[in-house]
């Protein structure tokens, strides 16, 4: 049978959402650049990095209760537009004090437009094609991660000034393409920040809380991608554009197998596949310990992809599906800081542990608690079906 399709408004944010991705450049090299540009060691990095991090927690709520009050749209418009104004400021900075600020505003801002996003999906699309849509966002970035990736190395050994500009654009182009494509925010029930349903009525979903925090540790133990990744690949001898194209077969597997995994997923046992997920990046990031070369890079990279993959829609789906109708913007706030903490933990943990205690401390770690987290995961399984198969208001 035929899946339904989806409405226009969503491949407006589809094509945004890529053009965006295209130019982010300054998220997976900013550790490198901080060490190599800069000068400072990995440890100072990691501060900066938290800086970041710290913004965007804060952006994350921020980002929430603006598309419940102000609307999705002009927060996704506005959003975005500062984050382009801030990742030339941060491009600009010279010496401590002014990265520390400069990252934390990126982080402040740059997060802003992401719980509208899934919000504006979740007005859009009924919840049985919730996952294949948030799946399809996630393809979206990672095709435009994949082509990122892939050229931003190259334009780092010539100018990191490129990097900050073409980030910068890419931020202003999606605005463009929600400025054009989406003319007003779709019907909703609209409910003050004091109502029934908002942040104290997230904050008191224990169900919805445990998901959170589960995902705060996924989110940590993913992040070391983009933070201790790059200088393992760096200090074993290979240069930042072999980091790019190792970084560039992640984008590449999600490319090929995303949509067919979201169609086959879309009316899965979250619980349990989300578990089996992340197991499988436990296995991958544990295996990095043991990676030599391009090769073996690549095939630790492919093997967490697979988790990666597995787990992309669910979870956002699932934060969709709990939240009431007129909160769904502070409800995927309050999930965003699930990532936006671990923006704000990884950095310190991650870069801590590899310069204190070594690399295989560092992945044998990501191994252990990636295990627990699948468990977590796994125990939440039946208050999960309990709460989803109640009726949801729509």
């Amino acid at each position: 049978m035929p899946r339904p399709p989806l409405p226009q408004e969503f491949w407006v944010l589809w094509t945004g959402t890529l053009v965006n991705r295209v130019g982010t450049f300054v998220e997976p090299f900013l550790v490198l650049y901080l060490t190599s540009q800069r000068g400072l060691s990995p440890a100072q990095a990691g501060i900066v990095l938290t800086a970041y991090g710290a913004g965007a927690v804060a952006s994350q709520i921020a980002g929430g209760a603006l598309a419940d009050h102000i609307g999705r749209r002009t927060t996704l418009i506005g959003g975005l537009l500062a984050s382009s104004v801030a990742l030339v400021a941060l491009g600009a900075a010279r010496g401590t004090t002014q990265l520390l600020v400069t990252a934390f505003v990126v982080g402040l801002v740059g997060d802003l437009y992401r719980p509208a996003t899934a919000a504006l999906v979740a007005d859009l699309v009924d919840p049985a094609e919730r996952p294949r849509a948030y799946g399809l966002l996630f393809w979206a970035i990672n095709l435009g991660f994949m082509i990122a990736a892939a050229t931003a190395g190259f334009l780092a050994e010539q100018s990191y000034t490129l990097i900050f500009a073409v980030d910068a654009l890419t931020c202003a182009g999606y605005a463009a393409v929600v400025a054009v494509g989406i003319r007003k925010d779709p019907p909703r029930r609209d409910h003050d920040a004091e109502g029934s349903a908002g942040f104290r009525t997230a904050l008191a979903d224990r169900t919805f809380m445990l998901v959170c925090g589960l995902t705060l540790i996924h989110a940590t133990l993913y992040l070391q991608v983009t933070i201790t990744l790059p200088l393992a690949i760096i200090d074993s001898g290979l240069s930042p554009s072999d980091y790019g194209l190792i970084a560039a077969l992640n984008g590449l597997l999600i490319v090929v197998l995303q949509p067919w995994v979201s169609n086959q997923l879309a009316r899965a046992d979250r619980m349990r596949w989300i578990a089996l997920a992340q197991t499988v990046m436990a296995i991958g990031f544990g295996l990095t310990a043991f990676a030599v070369g391009v090769p073996a890079y690549a095939a630790t990279v492919a093997i967490w992809t697979l988790g990666e993959i597995l787990m992309a829609g669910l979870l956002v789906a699932t934060i969709a599906d709990l939240a009431p109708p007129e909160a769904r913007g502070r409800y995927q706030g309050v999930f965003g800081t699930s990532f936006g903490g671990a923006v704000l933990i990884a950095p310190l943990m991650g870069t801590w542990v590899y310069q204190e205690l070594g690399a295989d401390a560092l992945w044998f770690g990501c191994f252990g608690i990636g295990l627990l987290a699948a468990a977590g995961f796994l125990a939440l399984r039946p208050a999960l079906a309990t709460r989803l198969s109640e009726p949801v208001p729509d």
